[in-house]
């Protein structure tokens, strides 16, 4: 008999999600479905006590003088308290689905925050800034909404039209019949646009194109100095043009997908009573007891515009939760990406060598993709070893495969013999220092931006690498020196001077190995001089790896790998490679023409 796979359990979603997501704060969770429950209750009181106000009164009229006042009074005070008992126990639910909800909203964020700094670095990049601020700052607090206000309101519009259908058949069974086919046919309406396949389609596209416009438009916004440059318009930035076509398609076919739904819905529920008039004309005209049947019709005529009221909230319910199903997708979508596994026995290493075996890696997955294919080399401990080639060739790749941001397709990284995936993140982390091509800044200190690199670092020991790094001499110009806050008040630095910055950040973590990844490009001739001396001294027995497309800058590298297309072509010094007569020759050729070059008005 052959083996049955296991059940495997589908993946929750919409209010069984955001309820797993509260499962921590479950016991306010509770509380407030009860007390929600108990105000759509208590809703229904005044009702109930007006009916029995109005049989109080027809059953002596004319007579009025025979009237109990004080039954009256006492019905009025009921109907009072139900008031009170509704306003208050709908408060205390509202306030425990808050207090709920705003502890999910603190857990998930920071969940949400830690789990996109596990993913690989790639996912970054293709899905965009712009989105992972929609799904933080937009999906993620809609689930908060979500519990702090639509369930208690969930919960209240499944006890309420219970409680309804029970008193309109009580009271009398006929009229309660002809107001359910009034409301029956509402909800077919209803549901017929909310379950419709189309919408909920629209709805996902809506969510999509939603997404994909915050990413168009952040990008266009940190574009901006280009669009002004070449006097160009946002109508003229053709992905955000086309963005905000896509967006402005889905969100009016979503719109006009209720054109019919919708007044169907509201023309139906205000009018339940067009359904009670005829059936009370012809129950009336046979009524054997009219006093009886008076009270009973108008008790109908006054309740049944509560329908409206009680159906009105249950489609706003429907709509939230839609929506809530496309926002907890979306936060998902994230979740369930895979981070980098972590070894459980980790491993130290004891030297400080780099050895790339045989490695490829894609970053699509697909093999005939490959960004670098079968790459083998060796980065020796106390040695500058340089990676060149053309765009593309596989040299940035290297970069981010040593300090794990991706894992290996094939193959593996090894630091001092030991697989990087057997190291643990945090030694590894320490071990390795990067200067990015892209060099980011806090909104904070100067003094703090270097001393991300080694958090118990002195001012002393900040000011001595920023010496290091060429870049105390315009720091000390600064308005308040190392305390200057950057990007405030008109605080700006120059491409080269964030990147002297970033170097203070690697010089003062002092790792043993060292990445630069176009680490001098932004520098002038005579700071690049200067920061190469400064790494000639601070570097000793350290293993550098150093990534550029300036030959000059690692002429006296101890070796020099190049990359062509993914492939590793050549390796050797700098002199070797010259001689040889290969493909860093002709570079060296190109780059020494370049340096050359001067303007003139012939065209080449």
């Amino acid at each position: 008999m052959a083996n049955k796979k296991p059940k495997q359990n589908k993946p929750k979603t919409g209010l069984a999600r955001c309820l797993e997501l509260a499962s921590n704060k479950k016991g306010l969770v509770f509380l407030s479905a009860i007390l929600s429950s108990l105000a759509a209750i208590a809703s229904f009181v005044p009702y109930i006590a007006v009916y029995f106000i109005i049989s109080s009164i027809l059953k002596v009229y004319p007579n009025l003088e025979l009237l109990d006042m004080s039954k009256v009074m006492n019905y009025g005070w009921i109907a009072l308290a139900g008031i009170i008992a509704n306003i208050l126990l709908y408060f205390l639910a509202i306030f425990s689905s808050h207090m709920a909800a705003f502890g999910t909203l603190y857990e998930l964020k920071l969940h949400f925050a830690e789990h996109i700094t596990k993913i690989p670095l790639g996912y970054h990049l293709t899905i965009g800034s712009g989105r992972l601020r929609k799904i933080m700052d937009e999906n993620i607090e809609s689930i908060e909404g979500f519990i702090a206000h639509q369930f208690p309101d969930f919960v209240a519009s499944v006890t309420a039209p219970i409680v309804m259908v029970i008193i309109l058949l009580a009271i009398d069974w006929r009229f309660g019949i002809a107001s359910l086919v009034g409301i029956v046919l509402a909800f077919v309406v209803q549901f017929s646009g909310f379950g419709s396949g189309a919408m909920k389609e629209n709805m996902g596209k809506y969510q999509i194109a939603l997404e994909d416009m915050n990413n168009a438009s952040v990008e266009y916004v940190r574009g901006m100095p280009v669009v002004k440059a070449f006097n160009q318009t946002a109508s003229s930035f053709a992905r955000l043009e086309h963005a905000i076509k896509e967006y402005t398609e889905w969100v009016l076919k979503f719109s006009l997908g209720w054109q019919n739904y919708m007044p169907a819905f509201t023309t139906i529920i205000n009018n339940i009573y067009l359904v009670i008039v005829p059936v009370g004309i012809l129950l009336g005209a046979n009524a054997q007891d009219y006093k009886s049947f008076t009270m009973t019709f108008i008790f109908y005529l006054l309740f049944v515009p509560a329908i409206a009221g009680i159906l009105n909230k249950i489609m706003y319910i429907s709509e939230s939760f839609m929506q809530i199903d496309g926002n907890v997708a979306r936060m998902d979508e994230i979740f369930n990406i895979p981070v980098l596994p972590q070894t459980t026995s980790p491993k130290k290493t004891q030297k400080d060598d780099v050895v790339f075996d045989n490695v490829s890696f894609t970053y699509t997955g697909k093999k005939e993709e490959m960004a670098i294919e079968n790459v083998s080399f060796k980065a020796n401990q106390g040695q500058i070893t340089a990676i060149v080639g053309l765009s593309g060739g596989g040299k940035s790749t290297i970069a981010n495969l040593i300090s794990r941001f991706w894992d290996v397709t094939e193959g593996s990284v090894k630091i001092g013999g030991v697989d990087i995936r057997d190291i643990s993140e945090k030694d590894l982390m320490n071990h390795v220092s990067f200067v990015f091509q892209d060099i980011f800044l806090f909104k904070q200190s100067i003094l703090d931006n270097i001393r991300m690199g080694n958090p118990n670092a002195t001012e002393e020991q900040v000011i001595e690498a920023a010496k290091a790094a060429q870049c105390h001499e315009f720091i000390s110009k600064l308005p308040n020196g190392y305390k200057t806050v950057f990007g405030t008040k008109g605080i700006h630095l120059s491409g080269g001077e964030r990147q002297r910055i970033a170097i203070a950040r690697a010089i003062i973590k002092d790792s043993p190995i060292i990445v630069l990844d176009e680490a001098t490009a932004f520098s002038d001739p005579e700071n690049e001089y200067l920061i190469q001396k400064a790494f000639e001294k601070l570097m000793q027995n350290k293993t550098v790896i150093i990534i550029a497309h300036r030959l000059s800058t690692i002429r006296n590298a101890d070796k020099i790998i190049v990359m062509e297309k993914g492939h590793l072509v050549e390796e050797g010094k700098h002199n070797e490679l010259v001689a040889a007569g290969g493909r860093y020759s002709q570079m060296w050729n190109h780059y020494t023409e370049a340096v050359d070059w001067k303007i003139s008005g012939k065209a080449v």
